[in-house]
């Protein structure tokens, strides 16, 4: 506080000065979350509102708060300069003014975390030769993303008011980065292969030898409460296109089978509210003739599969149904989990 306002406090409000910075001093700032970007996802300035950017898998961001299934987050990097351009009044000093859009990059040259689209606001928070540091506070559909909480403040930790020299962290709160293929996750180092994480997916180290380090893989996988552990993988939902179309609370999120007729390998547009902009969809009708439609959205690691489709060709579709009623057509939309060719 400047001395000229301390001096200018008397009376009784000058003996509750000293209690009052004690209670600020004692708050420690409240730790943030982070989310962690799953998979390629449209950053929007408000909750299903403008775009303004695509985050890559891999992109680390602080979270700001929580609307229904949305995050706001702040992201922060490093963007060409030349693609930028001033602006004046309001809370943002730069728009991205190239007309293909930019990377905002975690350091300068550095891996490219943002898309940002051309027009979009920046706060600058540094410049050097050729690029500025910048930031921004947007909003993410929160299943794209994976939350990670912080971790609790141990007991007795000194107050923010007495810093003390920063020491490297123990091995056990490290954090490193997929390659850009992804990382093999392995039973033991040269053991056999459990999984691969997603290109550029952060994960914690927990212990280290030799060159292999040791990481916890944190996640979640499809189990109905209810479901019956001993029963076989692959098991469907006998429900036709039909009944889960009338009644699609019920059967969100169950596994169903169906033969269906390929039309078009399609991406959606920004209308399309039930994809995400430019996910790829499978067109296909129920039956034949006037059968009902249903769309398949198609995961990256599943593209291959669908590769060589034909108009009018059958398949034998299983998929996950994410909604039994899309918002603009009422059609089913499930997401493929497998994909058989039966003939045409």
């Amino acid at each position: 506080m400047p001395r000229s306002v301390i001096g200018s406090i008397s009376g009784p409000s000058s003996r509750l000065l000293p209690l009052l910075l004690l209670l600020g001093l004692a708050i420690p700032g409240s730790a943030q979350q982070s989310a962690v970007v799953r998979s390629e996802e449209n950053i929007r300035a408000e909750p299903n509102g403008q775009i303004i950017g695509r985050a890559l898998p891999g992109t680390l961001f602080t979270v700001e708060g929580r609307e229904d299934r949305w995050v706001e987050v702040t992201f922060e990097g490093w963007v060409w300069l030349s693609s930028l351009r001033s602006r004046s009044g309001g809370s943002y000093d730069l728009s991205v003014s190239a007309a293909e859009g930019e990377n905002l990059r975690d350091e300068p040259r550095g891996r490219i975390a943002v898309r940002l689209d051309p027009g979009t606001l920046l706060v600058e928070e540094e410049r050097i030769t050729g690029w500025a540091r910048v930031k921004r506070t947007a909003w993410i559909w929160g299943p794209s993303v994976a939350i990670q909480e912080p971790d609790p403040a141990p007991a007795g930790t000194a107050s923010p008011s007495a810093p003390r020299a920063a020491s490297p962290p123990p091995a056990e709160s490290r954090w490193i980065r997929g390659g850009p293929a992804g990382s093999p996750i392995l039973s033991a180092p040269d053991g056999d292969t459990l999984a691969r994480s997603a290109a550029g997916a952060e994960l914690r180290v927990v212990g280290r030898e030799g060159n292999w380090a040791r990481v916890q893989v944190d996640g979640w996988v499809w189990s109905p409460e209810g479901a019956d552990a001993s029963s076989p993988p692959g098991g469907t939902d006998p429900a036709s296109v039909e009944a889960v179309s009338s009644d699609p609370a019920r059967y969100r999120g169950r596994v169903v089978s169906w033969t269906l007729q390929f039309i078009a390998l399609e991406r959606a547009e920004r209308v399309r509210t039930d994809f995400f902009q430019g996910e790829p969809y499978l067109l296909t009708r129920a039956g034949s003739g006037e059968g009902m439609f249903v769309y398949v959205a198609v995961p990256p690691e599943r593209m291959a599969d669908i590769q060589g489709l034909t108009p009018l060709e059958r398949v034998q579709v299983v998929g996950r149904v994410r909604t039994g009623a899309a918002e603009l057509t009422g059609s089913p939309i499930l997401d493929l989990v497998e994909i058989r060719r039966v003939g045409r």
